[in-house]
């Protein structure tokens, strides 16, 4: 009996000097599955005519977010902001990486930099789209470009099956997916294998128009959405092959909404709304959460997921009390913004919601909103202008509306989820307008927003007209952009 005691004391004692990683659950692979300029058109998502069913059993295995949001409708501007964890008025990238807009700081602490710093292997397959690419140190890159054209699409899967098999310690892979990119391409090396037509389709209800070439392009959208939900099958093959799949956690989500009409570029929720599945390790299946959550909220979940070192004032919240199936205290309110893409459109906004109700608040308004005639004559020719004289009054006064804001917008969300009626005139809403400005306004203090000064959204686009030539803007002329110089100066 005295040497069974003395051995668990024994045993005890070398617990004692473990360190305190030893004792603790092995930290989860990260794999975060990142597409192109979709909203959550998916048939999990309730979209009849896309059929996803990777991405449906992904959903079915874990968790289903209803209600989750990237900070501004852009490609480079939503990517530095999960990665950072940051609204892009907070690190810098207001605008596109190809348009030179950059973070104010590279030692700006990200995933990348957090995560091997806790040990973790780190790799990214597909674009990065982010300034400068110095602050993301990936231990593996492969297909470092946006491929538009969408060739070779199996090298996705096979850079990351190499990537896990060579992994000998947990890791983070980001895999960025061109689709749903523009152009939007009908088929590609046999995918989808059954396209939709035209005739087979209804334009988005947040669109509010019909037309046949409307419909072809949102038939060749949804196309593309077939073909992305292939190639997530590939690639969570992999994974399985690789015998990680139970010990990694899996994020899908799309970097913003769609490029159509008042979605992609907008504060609208076509084009801020995305779909965001998360499959945890031993997780709670099958959930189906309602909670406003962010992709903000993506870099503290890795953080504390991880064991790495917090970053503190992140203004996103851990999912792990979600992703258990919890019901912790949650944020009532959803913040997101819009600066500019490239230089066609600045015209900066910043809106809130909460449960039910909506506000974008436009920082120069009552001016023409150069976005909108960038998208219609960029991508829509004529379709958009015929199409308008037939919809319904309420639809034309929103895209009336949409060319040339006034200050407020508020919408009701519950009776007009594709936000056609302005209620911001309605005395009957003026309680609900004076809230979400209150809170809207106590958001951009505590964030430090750096357009509360009238003269940076002034002085932002006389630089920005600076490099204007006749109807144009020519990229050759930038040089650098000096708001990170002025933006907080006293």
């Amino acid at each position: 009996m005295k040497k069974t005691i003395n051995i668990w004391l024994a045993l005890c004692f070398q617990a004692f000097l473990l360190p305190a990683t030893s004792l603790a659950a092995k930290p989860p692979n990260i794999l975060l599955i990142v597409s192109e300029d979709n909203g959550p058109e998916m048939s999990c998502y309730g979209e009849p005519s896309v059929k996803t069913p990777v991405l449906d059993r992904l959903a079915a295995e874990g968790i289903r977010f209803d209600r989750a949001y990237v900070p501004q409708a852009g490609c480079s501007q939503s990517r530095a902001a999960y990665l950072t964890g940051l609204y892009p008025h907070q690190n810098g990238q207001i605008g596109l990486a190809t348009w030179k807009f950059r973070m104010y700081r590279e030692d700006t602490p990200n995933m990348v930099t957090s995560l091997k710093r806790a040990g973790y292997r780190t790799g990214i397959i597909g674009k990065l789209h982010v300034n400068p690419v110095s602050a993301f140190p990936f231990d593996f890159k492969a297909v470092f470009e946006s491929n538009f054209s969408r060739k070779k699409l199996s090298r996705y899967a096979e850079q990351a099956g190499r990537f896990f098999k060579e992994a000998k310690k947990p890791f983070f892979l980001s895999i960025n997916y061109p689709d749903a990119h523009r152009p939007f391409i009908k088929s590609k090396q046999g995918l989808p294998a059954d396209p939709l037509t035209a005739d087979q389709v209804k334009t988005m209800a947040y669109i509010g128009l019909e037309s046949e070439g409307l419909r072809q392009q949102v038939a060749d959208y949804y196309n593309c959405m077939a073909r992305l939900d292939v190639m997530v099958g590939e690639l969570l093959a992999k994974l399985k092959a690789s015998g990680k799949y139970d010990d990694t956690l899996i994020v899908y989500m799309g970097d913003h909404g769609a490029d159509l009409i008042r979605g992609k570029r907008t504060c609208y929720e076509g084009g801020v709304r995305v779909p965001l599945i998360i499959r945890l390790p031993k997780g709670k299946a099958g959930q189906e959460r309602r909670e406003l959550v962010s992709s903000l909220d993506l870099f503290p979940t890795f953080l504390e997921m991880s064991g790495a070192e917090p970053v503190p004032d992140l203004p996103g919240s851990s999912l792990l009390p979600l992703l258990r199936g919890e019901q912790p205290k949650w944020r009532q309110y959803m913040p997101t913004e819009f600066h500019l893409h490239s230089a066609h459109n600045y015209y900066p906004q910043r809106a809130i919601r909460n449960d039910r109700y909506k506000l974008i608040e436009n920082l120069q308004p009552g001016e023409v909103d150069p976005g909108y005639e960038f998208t219609v004559k960029r991508f829509f020719g004529q379709q958009v202008l015929a199409a308008l004289p037939k919809a319904p009054k309420t639809v034309q006064a929103a895209y009336a509306l949409m060319k040339r804001p006034p200050k407020y917008q508020l919408y009701d969300l519950q009776m007009d989820p594709y936000e056609f009626v302005n209620l911001a005139d309605d005395p009957d809403h003026r309680k609900i307008l004076d809230e979400l400005s209150t809170e809207l306004t106590r958001w951009r203090r505590a964030t430090n927003d750096p357009l509360l000064n009238q003269e940076n959204v002034k002085r932002l686009n006389a630089e920005i007209d600076g490099i204007r030539q006749g109807n144009d803007f020519n990229k050759a002329k930038i040089g650098q952009w000096k708001y990170p110089e002025y933006f907080f100066k006293k």
